[in-house]
This record gives C-alpha cells, sequence and structure tokens, in this order.
C-alpha cells in the first residue's frame, strides 16, 4: 500500500466512522428498532450488519495476506467499486452469516463498531502487506484485490448508513418529542 493509498482509506475509514456514530448517538431506542415494513431493516439492523460484515471482511483480508501471493487482476479500478458499493443503486441479499439478528442490545452497538472500527484503523495503519498483490472473491464483483476490499469496508458502511437515513425518512418514522 502507498502512502497516499493508506492515507485515502483512513480517511475513509474515519469518514464513515463519525457518520455512524452520529446516526447511533442521534437516535432513541424506539427510532433505533423503527422498521417502516416486516420485511424492512430497521436502522439499529443496519448498524448491526454493518459491523457483522466489517469483522468479516477484515478478518479474510488479515487471513489473505499471510498467504502467498494470489490476487488476479481486478476488472474494477477502486473509486467504481467505492461508487458501486456505496450508493444503493444495485440491490442484492447478502448470506444469512451476514444478516443482524439481534445480538448486540442497541446501546452496544456503538461500543461494538468502535471496536471493530478501532481493529480496521489499526490494520491500515500497521500493515506492511502488498495488499494489492493479495485478494478473493467478491460473491457479486468477481476477484478483488485486499486493498479494494478495504476500500469496500467504508463504502460498505456509507451504503447501511444511506439505508438508514431511508427508514429515517419514511412518514411514520417516529419523531422526536419538543422538550
Amino acid at each position: 500500500m502507498t502512502p497516499a493509498e493508506r492515507e485515502h482509506a483512513t480517511k475513509y475509514l474515519e469518514k464513515t466512522r463519525e457518520r455512524y456514530l452520529h446516526t447511533a448517538r442521534s437516535l432513541s431506542r424506539e427510532q433505533l428498532h423503527y422498521k417502516p415494513a416486516p420485511d424492512r431493516w430497521s436502522v439499529a439492523e443496519a448498524l448491526e450488519h454493518i459491523i457483522i460484515v466489517e469483522r468479516r471482511v477484515l478478518g479474510m483480508i488479515e487471513k489473505t495476506v499471510q498467504q502467498a501471493p494470489n490476487a488476479s487482476k481486478s476488472t474494477f479500478e477502486d473509486e467504481f467499486l467505492v461508487r458501486r458499493v456505496a450508493t444503493r443503486a444495485d440491490r442484492f441479499k447478502g448470506p444469512d452469516v451476514l444478516m443482524p439478528t439481534g445480538q448486540w442490545p442497541v446501546h452496544e452497538l456503538q461500543e461494538e463498531f468502535e471496536a471493530v472500527r478501532r481493529r480496521s484503523f489499526e490494520f491500515t495503519a500497521s500493515t506492511k502487506a502488498e495488499l494489492r498483490q493479495h485478494g478473493f472473491p467478491h460473491p457479486i464483483l468477481g476477484e478483488l484485490n485486499c486493498y479494494q476490499w478495504l476500500l469496500l469496508i467504508p463504502a460498505h458502511c456509507e451504503r447501511h448508513l444511506a439505508q438508514a437515513a431511508e427508514v429515517m425518512a419514511d412518514p411514520d418514522f417516529p419523531r422526536a418529542v419538543a422538550g
């Protein structure tokens, strides 16, 4: 990873960290659990999913860079991938292992997110691995190198924060009571 790539990834992780925490801290328990429809996620479920995916992806990156270089050429440019994942234009259901299950009470979501994001920051700041020389396939996007996977962590966070914003924009979303 070049110094510019490290700086870019670190800034993107920080930007999405701030957005996540702003969302999580600004909502009441009732607002966090509101679901606009039975088949849609609440904000809390979207926040939990972000944690689950970040842990899993970071773990896969850490494991992959311990092995011999194996990355085949990705067919996508980094910024195209980031935009594609961050926007909600393409929607698809992930595997059950990545679905929110309520494993953390809402008051623990921030702490769990901070723990995994801290690991992501530490990895990004300290790795000496040639991330572009290692990779593994994404189920939809195909072969990605580990630097691209690292960028997908905050892009995925951004995607589900947009989903949370959609829930908060629902006309029946519980509004704060004037104090």
